[in-house]
């Protein structure tokens, strides 16, 4: 299945059209139909011409695939790839913002539930999984530290020697009551 978009003449732009080509494959171990966005062409000023490789597009077909940008720039993850060296792709660059798409089963012209591109683990996530990490170990050993702090058994006093030195008075004193 193909989507075709064309763009009327706009200032120094003549002719611009994308054609997002896309698929739709049904997967048993997932029990259901998926589609997926396989490459996009565009066409310039009539004479232009470049097409990409989409990866990492796809979604089931129940639902609607959103991604804040499909693009060819490396910033944004590279989800559109040039189709080839020799093609004119190699020279641009494109990016979509805030993408989304539902290749079937559209219903009242409304996308579906959106499957996002998004990861689980965005770097803000890992880096709070790691410092709740650290930070459980630290208590685990501080934990560990007081279960095993020795306490005192007997509540005897230490008994300690004391030395007091002798004046010289005293000494005179002890040899004169002899």
């Amino acid at each position: 299945m193909s989507l075709n978009i064309r763009f009327g003449d706009v200032e120094e732009l003549r002719g611009l059209a994308i054609r997002l080509q896309m698929s739709n494959t049904f997967y048993e171990s997932a029990g259901q139909n998926w589609f997926t966005l396989d490459s996009v062409h565009i066409h310039y000023n009539w004479t232009h011409e470049a097409t990409f490789n989409a990866t990492d597009v796809y979604a089931p077909s129940t639902n609607s695939y959103h991604c804040q940008y499909v693009s060819s720039l490396q910033k944004y993850d590279t989800l559109l790839v040039p189709s080839s060296n020799t093609d004119n792709a190699a020279n641009w660059h494109i990016t979509f913002t805030d993408f989304q798409i539902q290749a079937f089963n559209v219903h009242s012209n409304k996308f579906s539930s959106a499957s996002d591109c998004a990861t689980f683990f965005t770097p803000a996530i890992l880096m709070g999984l790691i410092t709740s990490l650290i930070l459980l170990l630290v208590l685990a050993y501080a934990l560990h530290m007081v279960v095993h702090l020795k306490h005192i058994d007997r509540y005897e006093e230490h008994k300690t020697t004391v030395y007091f030195p002798r004046s010289t008075e005293a000494e005179s004193t002890d040899k004169n009551n002899q």
